[in-house]
């Protein structure tokens, strides 16, 4: 019997694939957003693109709560996330479907958002897609989980990452990058991952 392959959003432009349609439209968004904000000297990134304690009635709160993914502080930034995610998404859009991995982006981007703005200290504001690629990797250790096996080398990654993380967040290693949102985003990850392969 031939197994049924999830239903991913694929299409052809010209001699391109648009292979990982959810993945690729993320990068091009945050690249979009990166380029108003360089534009704007960042009051798109204030505005839209990061994520903070604001008032309830502040009508682009609720924006920023999944928009602060999608933000980035400079190209730097950009890269480091983009570049990993570019690597790990497709790989997870082929497995689980083009419409689930889009409602996970989305429920790592406002769990964390909603708890940042709910916890963080006033004035720190925090952007960047580094929730969604530790995210992406704690969920990529549950790919190969049907045929009993979990790579060595994810678990490395997942243990390094949150371990580092972890350690910058307790000793302030590294001041001004948002490590609870990192670890969030791991936690996203092996929770949507736990859910999505006991429906299985």
């Amino acid at each position: 019997m031939l197994k049924k392959r999830k239903k991913t959003m694929t299409k052809r432009i010209g001699l391109f694939h648009y292979n990982s349609p959810v993945i690729l439209t993320y990068v091009l968004l945050s690249f979009v957003a990166l380029g108003l904000s360089w534009a704007t000297n960042g009051f798109t990134n204030t505005l839209l693109f990061s994520v903070y304690p604001c008032s309830w009635i502040d009508p682009f709160g609720y924006i920023r709560l999944v928009g602060h993914v999608v933000g980035h502080a400079n190209f730097e930034h950009y890269f480091s996330n983009i570049l990993i995610i570019l690597l790990v998404g497709p790989m997870l859009e082929e497995k689980y479907g083009s419409w689930k991995l889009l409602i996970m982006l989305l429920a790592t981007a406002m769990i964390s958002g909603l708890l940042y703005k709910l916890f963080a200290p006033a004035g720190v504001a925090a952007l960047g897609a580094s929730g969604v690629v530790f995210m992406l990797i704690i969920l990529s250790s549950f790919v190969n989980l049907q045929q009993g096996r979990l790579p060595l080398t994810l678990v490395f990654a997942v243990v390094f990452y949150l371990g580092r993380e972890i350690f910058y967040s307790v000793t302030e290693a590294q001041p001004g990058v948002a490590n609870i949102m990192h670890i969030l985003g791991g936690i996203c990850g092996g929770i949507i991952g736990y859910v999505v392969q006991k429906k299985k």
